[in-house]
């Protein structure tokens, strides 16, 4: 430490972290420390109020581009900016994909359906595009991926690329299948024997895939989804090396598509924790290059939180998505259009899309940054903290026989659902926050017509969820299905707020009120205040109300619920806001509605829609 930097310090006394918890605990006046400051995250770790310079000793001292590859893969940051494409209309693929690639996209993915595979198709398809510049991706029907690596390769032979400057995938992903459809691809070593003889000439093609962005999209929490994507590969890389397949080779052909959730520091974390992880994993086979231990990665931000209400939210979500994976310094991502739930995106939606990686490029400057968060005493720690769990779970499926026979057993499957049904309870009692779906609604929106699109699978048929297999429906479905059953009911039903007697309490449990009736698609009608119940109720019936919700103080409602209910029960909905010390009182009366923060929001919705007949 130079001399100026030590009279700098010299000033201040050293403060250690007991002092700092004991100045918290003063403040919290008597508040139970561990209840208020401790976070006791859903994937099974404790997050501190404060981090400091002991909690990352023994921290990995790596640098980026080194092994274990902590901090990134390599020295740089420069990842590929990745867009998707329906293959559907080959020539229209084509048209939008070099139009893509000429305004700043440097990775496309396309899906190929089975019926597609052909010479002629990848010549259309590819026309006009330089695989040498572009990392090509390709998801084709697994049937028939063998047949598509060989045309591929074939292409590329004819063209004359230099093999070297080949990226990107075919990706073959069985166990994959499995998770999503149920379909046990029998003998499946085989054909990644023969995919691999195929493509041997470019070693930059990926045709293994564990596509864990799948566990993602059905609600696992993030040391899920990395514990087994952990299981998943090492599934492939000891069916391939059992298979005579030398462990470089087979860890050269894996790659890995993880899903961003709106987790900003710990999806941060998580990446940095796979790599390390994954180059643990390879280096027992002992690859005779370090270099075989890099994780290669592909991040796509999330569909389980997108939404069909207030769509353009889902940009904000996915921007913040993509710039946790850009920090921790991934291969390539690629962000969902906002319009996707609804329909197929747009050419305004992909450019968008497309924009909002460049914006973290060129104006943000993410990528002149190497692993901008190292150091960080709170990502470091959890680092740490989901490394550790990750691999508690990936020693769980290894000691018991290994991922695909944890699918077999429907263990995974079953974790995973468990995950995305106590994320969806969660949302549905406002523990978890969709913005513009379970709180603070646009008041005047309507759908539109939009309605949740149809996907299909690579062979043209409708996706369905079938019983043990991963349940990939979105976080906020059912309040959008609620909302929309509202519409398609031809009422819009009117809720009232009756508002009366203390200002603060009134105005509070008014504005709690309206979000809350909202995000059924209901019209809300706030007011000032009235000055007596009768005045408040004559001005609901005036109003042709459907609902009435009395706002008021916990020790007025004793006063002004029951005379208002006597003059509205038998013309609309009588709710009162909060739950009083009266209750039992008011109940007792015959009011039945209460809202509050400790109701399930859906539920109550539900009950209240099939009261007014939708």
């Amino acid at each position: 430490m130079s001399k100026d930097r030590e009279k700098l310090f010299g000033e201040f006394a050293p403060v250690s972290s007991e002092e700092w918890k004991n100045k918290i605990i003063d403040d919290l006046k008597g508040a139970d420390y561990d209840k208020k400051m401790i976070w006791r995250t859903s994937e099974g770790f404790n997050v501190k109020p404060f981090y400091r310079k002991e909690d990352i000793e023994g921290a990995t001292a790596s640098l980026p581009g080194e092994y274990p590859y902590t901090r990134g893969n390599r020295a740089d940051n420069n990842w590929l900016i990745r867009q998707e494409f329906s293959t559907d209309d080959v020539c229209a693929a084509n048209l939008s994909a070099r139009q893509q690639i000429e305004q700043g996209v440097t990775s496309l993915g396309f899906g190929v359906k089975g019926r597609m595979v052909s010479a002629a198709f990848i010549e259309q398809l590819l026309d006009g595009i330089d695989a040498t510049k572009t990392e090509l991706n390709f998801r084709v029907c697994a049937k028939r991926t063998v047949e598509f690596a060989r045309l591929l390769a074939a292409y590329y032979k004819a063209k004359g690329y230099d093999a070297s400057l080949i990226r990107g995938s075919v990706e073959y992903d069985p166990i994959g299948k499995e998770l999503v459809r149920g379909k046990v691809l029998d003998g499946y070593i085989e054909n990644i024997k023969s995919i691999l003889e195929a493509t041997d000439e470019f070693p930059g093609l990926r045709c293994v895939v564990v596509n864990a962005a799948d566990l993602c999209n059905a609600g696992a929490y993030i040391t899920q989804e990395l514990g087994y994507a952990l299981a998943w590969g090492n599934e492939y890389m000891h069916a391939m090396t059992e298979a005579g397949i030398s462990p470089d080779r087979a860890a050269k052909a894996i790659k890995f598509n993880f899903g961003i959730s709106s987790n900003f520091f710990m999806e941060i974390a998580k990446f940095r924790a796979a790599r390390t992880l994954w180059a643990k994993i390879v280096e027992q086979y002992q690859p005779t290059c370090k270099c075989a231990c890099k994780m290669t990665i592909h991040a796509t931000t999330s569909m389980f939180n997108l939404t069909l209400f207030d769509p353009y939210v889902n940009m904000l979500r996915t921007q913040t998505e993509a710039m946790s994976a850009a920090i921790a310094g991934v291969e390539s991502i690629g962000v969902l259009p906002y319009d996707s739930v609804y329909e197929t995106p747009t050419e305004f939606a992909q450019r968008i899309a497309k924009n909002q990686q460049l914006i973290l490029k060129h104006e943000s400057h993410l990528d002149k940054v190497v692993d901008p968060a190292g150091g960080s005493y709170y990502i470091e720690s959890l680092t740490r903290s989901i490394a550790t769990e990750a691999w508690k779970l990936f020693l769980g499926v290894e000691e018991a026989g290994g991922l695909h026979k944890a699918i077999k057993e429907g263990s995974v499957q079953k974790a995973i659902g468990e995950s995305g049904n106590n994320r969806r309870t969660a949302l549905a009692k406002r523990r978890e926050i969709l913005l513009g779906t379970n709180q603070y609604p646009n008041f005047g929106e309507t759908s539109e017509g939009r309605e949740p699109l149809q996907k299909f699978c690579c062979c043209g048929k409708p996706e369905e969820h079938k019983e043990g297999t991963l349940n990939l429906a979105r976080l906020g479905t059912e309040f959008e299905e609620l909302r929309l059953a509202t519409e398609r009911s031809g009422k819009r039903p009117k809720a009232f707020m009756l508002t009366i007697g203390n200002l603060a309490m009134r105005q509070a449990r008014a504005q709690f009120s309206c979000n809350f009736l909202a995000t059924a698609g209901y019209e809300v009608i706030d007011n000032l205040g009235f000055k007596s119940v009768e005045e408040g109720a004559a001005a609901a019936l005036e109003a042709q109300a459907d609902i009435v919700v009395i706002c008021s103080s916990d020790d007025e409602y004793a006063l002004y619920a029951v005379p208002a209910y006597n003059l509205l029960k038998d013309k609309a909905l009588f709710i009162v806001a909060g739950a009083p010390a009266c209750t039992e009182e008011l109940q007792r009366a015959g009011i039945e509605n209460f809202i509050h923060v400790r109701v399930n929001v859906l539920d109550t919705l539900k009950a209240l829609n099939a009261k007014l007949g939708i």
